[in-house]
Formats: structure tokens, sequence, C-alpha cells
């Protein structure tokens, strides 16, 4: 998996700008579903009911933390590879695609190489805590999924949890913070029945 978390950064317009805070609010203080909300700009992603898998993936995130699953908001944007490489360029100077990008809403790293992050603490009802944005790539995790001979369900699960363990502080810079994070992943994804996605690959 490819490194691909930026330093926080303002989110793409299409999560920071489209009005959706104000319905995760409403959502979360009635105590409704979802916990993530979804921007589609690829139709491609509606045939793998995106919401409901990411929607599953930051709830066996959260749980396996021992975080609540009031009192957050985070947004996932699903486009494709043109919009992906866009958002890279401008936002990491790379300008081509990748498979997955976090904007964390604040810097959350640990203090020091292989400790966990803090979990922040969940803001009230009226007040949600906003965890930050996530982007990821239709074409990427298509190709990636195809090459690993896995389906794309659970490599787009794997990718949620791995973006959204951006957002709380999680990082792979190094070994020890890689092995700490892809660690997590597998206990995550093992919750989803979701196979070791780093059981037949290296770092």
């Amino acid at each position: 998996m490819r490194r691909t978390n930026p330093t926080p950064a303002p989110a793409p317009e299409a999560c920071s700008n489209s009005g959706v805070a104000v319905g995760r609010a409403l959502r979360y203080g009635a105590g409704m579903e979802p916990l993530v909300d979804c921007i589609i700009e690829d139709d491609r992603w509606q045939t793998l009911g995106l919401p409901e898998s990411a929607d599953a993936a930051v709830r066996a995130s959260l749980g396996h933390l021992g975080m609540t699953e009031t009192g957050y908001t985070l947004c996932l944007m699903a486009c494709d590879d043109a919009r992906m490489a866009t958002l890279n360029a401008n936002f990491r100077g790379k300008p081509t695609p990748t498979n997955v990008l976090s904007w964390p809403s604040e810097d959350r790293a640990p203090d020091g190489p292989g400790q966990a992050p803090h979990p922040p603490p969940p803001g009230p009802d009226d007040d949600p805590e906003s965890l930050g944005d996530i982007a990821i790539s239709f074409d990427t995790v298509a190709r990636e999924a195809t090459l690993a001979g896995k389906p794309m369900p659970d490599h787009v699960k794997h990718l949620v949890v791995h973006g959204f363990l951006h957002l709380l502080g999680y990082d792979h810079i190094n070994d020890t913070d890689a092995a700490l994070m892809e660690g997590l992943e597998v206990q995550i994804l093992a919750r989803l029945g979701v196979v070791d996605p780093y059981s037949n690959s290296t770092r």
C-alpha cells in the first residue's frame, strides 16, 4: 500500500464546502445513521454499496479502538483517477493518482515512533468532533484489487480503515509506526470478515 497520507491541510471542496457538515451534525444529534457522509463523484462506486461498506469499516474501527459511534464526523469522497491526480498534485505535489488520501482536521500524531495517538474526545450532539476527510479513487482501487487477486469490496474496506486511521494520527512513515498501523488494520478487518491484506505482500 502506498504511503499516501498528506500533512493536515484544507480538505477538497467536495467535502468542505458542500454543506454536508450540517447534515452530519443533524444525523449525529438525532442518533441516526450513517456514520460517514459519502460524496460520490463517480457513479461506478454506486455498484459497490460504498456508503454501507464505509460505514461498516468506520464502525469496526471505532469499536476496536474503544471509541463511541457518536460525537464524530467525517466525509468520504469517492472519485476517479483524474480527480485523485488533481488532489494529489494540489496537496502533495505529486500529479499522479493514488488509492486513498486523508485530510485530518488537525495534527493528531503521537509524540514518538511506535506510539499510539490519543483518540480525540467526541463532541456534543450539536457540535460533533470533525475528524477530517478521505478521498478514494475507483480506478486505482479496482486495478490494485485485480492485481492482488482480492475482492474489490474487501480492498475498499481496507482502504477506508487505512484512511480513517490516518485521520486519527496513525501513519507508516517508519517501520515502527507502520507495524502498529498495519497491525490495527489487520485486527479491524478481521472484525469485518476480511482476510489479512498484508499476508502475501510487503510494505
